[in-house]
């Protein structure tokens, strides 16, 4: 089969691998969309943000958004069967611990991450463990449910814990493919979104997919102007997508009082000021990271019963033998979401 393997340094190459046999336990897929994400850039320059050992010293595929056609099971595998439509959950738990009973795989000690620590779906063929599939219903092709296996599903369980409704004001910093799921989710929740970039071309997407309010961060004060467009109050709900520290602190600054803030953009160091912006205001803050398994089934009706177009954060599509190409036009923030497409 054909196979992207990232050796760093923004190098890209397509290569022939045997196509992987699935364990007792596992499910062979035909790869047929396989999402590019912002964190498998560190992959690309070298410095993989996600993973252990594996993910930076071995030639793993990448690619942790993925979704294609069952081809073979495994022996003990009983939920799931050739032909199924299906995406794959990018957590791999060891099974038994706590975290693990409760569907977040990826708080366990033991975690691996599919495209990181193990092969993804940047190939004509992936494998994952028969707990890792996620049904994918026809209603939706495998470009959406690739996309929702992370943006979507991120999005869906960080708001669900904040609250956001009908009575919300949410403020999204940082309108790459992250930032405009909040915004689609934020909409479909009800809430009444203002939207914030650096970018002019960012802002009208995320108008397009019903952004309430926008904000071009390079031109304004972002913060006050989000307190300007909420009566002087600030955002019940602000998350920061952009992972910079000028957007964190953005959102720590622009949440009301009692309000709350999601990081949500990976990040590996932000200076902030706890008594000003945290205690003084009495904010709740969350790490928002991917979704409990058990949340699937929820996303996709979610997504299902509001019409939610998913298909919308999608800029580009590409083969997989153009895959340099792909990963040198995302760096260079010439696309926004883009695919892998079979």
């Amino acid at each position: 089969m054909r196979a992207v393997i990232l050796p760093g340094d923004k190098k890209v190459t397509v290569i022939d691998r045997p196509t992987p046999e699935p364990g007792p336990f596992d499910v062979l897929v035909k790869t047929q969309a396989s999402a590019i994400c912002r964190s498998d850039m560190s992959i690309y320059y070298g410095t993989p943000i996600v993973g252990g050992n594996a993910a930076s010293s071995s030639p793993v595929v990448p690619g942790h958004e993925a979704a294609g056609i069952v081809t073979a099971v495994g022996s003990a595998v009983t939920t799931v069967a050739v032909g199924d439509r299906v995406a794959a959950y990018l957590a791999l738990g060891c099974g038994h611990c706590e975290y693990c009973a409760t569907g977040y795989l990826m708080l366990c000690e033991q975690w691996k991450c599919f495209g990181f620590d193990v092969d993804g779906g940047d190939a004509e063929y992936f494998t994952v463990p028969e707990k890792n599939i996620l049904p994918l219903p026809d209603s939706l092709s495998f470009a959406a449910g690739a996309v929702m296996t992370d943006m979507i599903g991120s999005q869906y369980h960080v708001q669900k814990q904040l609250g956001v409704n009908g009575r919300t004001t949410v403020a999204v910093i940082g309108l790459g493919p992250m930032g405009s799921a909040a915004v689609l989710i934020g909409k479909a929740f009800g809430a009444r979104v203002i939207a914030v970039d650096v970018l002019d071309s960012r802002l009208k997407q995320a108008q397009e997919l019903g952004a309430d309010e926008l904000v071009n961060s390079a031109e304004v004060d972002a913060a006050p102007r989000i307190r300007e467009l909420t009566r002087g109050r600030g955002a019940e709900v602000t998350i920061d997508c952009s992972g910079n520290p000028a957007g964190q602190n953005t959102a720590l600054d622009a949440a009301a009082k009692q309000g709350s803030v999601a990081f949500v953009g990976e990040s590996r160091a932000t200076e902030i000021h706890p008594s000003d912006q945290l205690l003084r205001k009495l904010l709740t803050v969350v790490g928002g990271w991917y979704f409990p398994l058990g949340d699937w089934a929820e996303i996709v009706r979610f997504v299902e019963d509001r019409g939610i177009p998913v298909e919308k954060l999608i800029s580009h599509e590409f083969s997989i033998e153009d895959a340099e190409d792909a990963f040198g036009a995302f760096d260079r923030r010439e696309t926004e979401k883009a695919v892998f497409v079979w």
